[in-house]
């Protein structure tokens, strides 16, 4: 009897290993396409916007959600599309970001409230979650690292220090890295063996 419980839980450790290393290749993965295809991820990310502002419509329609809840929704997804006016770039001091981060705070202290009073199945509050709650905010994560490879124009949103010397700027610009990539990497470089070729 203690033997399979002791199986149990080494089983639950190795599930939960490979878990989050199959986790960590997806978010790198999706980070990767998310710098080599930059207009393509704001169209993905506008249309899950659109798509979540239609749920939220849909709750008004067909559902008895409170009306707070839903319109806080809704005042996520116009501060979402205020992010995504600058895309690939994100400013966190930005007031789109900053209403950004307290609406997703309000929204998840109203659905924790409303489904701890109201009982629905699991995979409803589940579906509430995924889909109107942390599919646009998990984009926007996840595409913060996209404007480390976007080559510098003279359009740029915020003004260059020498206007004349655009190249020059970028790399020196380009040293400075703090997205999702760049953690990866670092994280895959320092963590993971690294291999020495052999030369003869």
């Amino acid at each position: 009897m203690w033997f399979f419980y002791v199986l149990s839980w080494i089983s639950l450790i190795v599930q939960l290993c490979f878990g989050t290393i199959s986790i960590a290749a997806g978010l790198y993965y999706m980070a990767e396409l998310v710098e080599e295809y930059t207009a393509i991820s704001k169209r993905v990310i506008k249309s899950f916007i659109l798509g979540t502002f239609f749920i939220h419509l849909g709750f008004l329609l067909f559902e008895n959600l409170p009306t707070t809840m839903v319109i806080c929704g809704v005042a996520a997804q116009v501060a979402h599309l205020f992010i995504l006016q600058t895309f690939p770039y994100v400013y966190i001091t930005s007031p789109a970001f900053i209403v950004a981060i307290i609406m997703l705070v309000i929204n998840h202290y109203l659905a924790f409230t409303y489904f701890a009073s109201v009982y629905y199945n699991f995979s409803e509050v589940m579906a509430y979650f995924t889909l109107c709650l942390w599919l646009v905010p998990f984009a926007l994560f996840v595409s913060l690292s996209a404007n480390e490879n976007v080559l510098p124009t003279v359009s740029e949103t915020t003004p260059l220090i020498d206007n004349s010397d655009v190249v020059s700027n970028y790399f020196s610009r380009r040293q400075k890295k703090y997205g999702l990539l760049s953690f990866f990497n670092y994280a895959k470089e320092s963590i993971l063996p690294q291999r020495n070729k052999k030369s003869f």
